[in-house]
């Protein structure tokens, strides 16, 4: 099982110090993707960097501006252009000058998501491994597609730290939902981040995870199980979709089996390219499927 972690000791707006190089403020936008809020990190001190300013909220600009007041803002770093992590970055350039650094919008659409921030354009596109420094801090970029083909995390090099944005998260596994999530690049980018060796991962949404390889072995053990079930179903003779999201999620209010019907789609899709499973056309919600011969 995956050792959650969710409890969180914090106040909305205000600005709570998390170690001597990062501070974190939380916006009000609790909800069934963003657990208690968007958590906006703020690195440095004197010239920071901003990660993940977070929503259109006025509350939250203003807090932000006022944990601020006495900074320069260097960057304004975006992790991926969902609408609860990008959408803030330009009004908190308006007031601080500061550069942004993210990656567009792909717009493939179409997934089930939160919505994507389509008008979203970085003044600098990050490319992996780039690094963006200030007095004392180092920021790294990590390509980690897979939430979102353009999902980028930081390390934070003196720390040996990474901002997961929502490809790892404590309180929950992270949503895979195509055209643009996309689980054979999760894969991938779950084996880069462990191979990197991070001591702390600092998720947008929800508390640090502290002890990380033994974290993301039960999350990457979480999404095997579920491939694994999903072939079961399959030679059970449930070919679609449809029919084994109500046996695979039993458990799960069923107002939330839409959701899970991507993430399902999400693993067929991989699995078809695996040769593992057949299709008559393109993977598709609606598609039949029958293990390979």
């Amino acid at each position: 099982m995956i050792p959650f972690v969710r409890a969180m000791d914090f106040e909305y707006g205000v600005p709570a110090r998390l170690t001597p190089l990062i501070r974190r403020v939380v916006a009000r936008n609790p909800g069934a993707f963003t657990f208690l809020g968007t958590g906006t990190y703020v690195i440095g001190s004197g010239e920071v960097a901003v990660i993940d300013p977070g929503p259109l909220l006025d509350e939250h600009l203003q807090a932000l501006l006022q944990a601020l007041e006495t900074e320069t803002v260097a960057a304004i770093l975006t992790t991926h252009t969902h609408v609860d992590h990008s959408p803030l970055a330009r009004p908190l350039q308006e007031k601080t000058g500061a550069r942004i650094y993210g990656r567009a919008d792909p717009k493939a659409g179409g997934g089930f998501e939160e919505a994507s921030d389509a008008r979203f354009k970085p003044d600098v596109e990050i490319e992996d491994g780039a690094t963006i420094s200030g007095p004392g801090w180092t920021l790294e970029a990590l390509a980690t597609p897979g939430h979102a083909s353009n999902h980028v995390c930081y390390g934070l090099l003196e720390e040996n730290a990474l901002f997961c944005g929502d490809h790892v998260m404590g309180w929950s596994t992270t949503v895979i939902s195509p055209p643009d999530g996309d689980m054979t690049a999760y894969y991938a980018s779950l084996k880069r981040t462990k191979d990197r060796g991070y001591a702390t991962l600092w998720p947008t949404h929800g508390p640090p995870i502290t002890d990380v390889d033994p974290f993301l072995d039960a999350y990457l053990d979480h999404r095997l199980t579920r491939e694994a079930q999903i072939i079961a179903e399959i030679s059970q003779g449930r070919r679609h979709i449809r029919d084994m999201v109500p046996v695979l999620y039993r458990a799960v209010d069923p107002k939330l089996h839409p959701a899970a019907a991507h993430s399902v789609l999400a693993h067929l899709v991989h699995l078809t390219r695996a040769g593992v499973v057949t299709t008559p056309g393109a993977p598709t919600i609606d598609a039949e499927y029958a293990l390979a011969t």
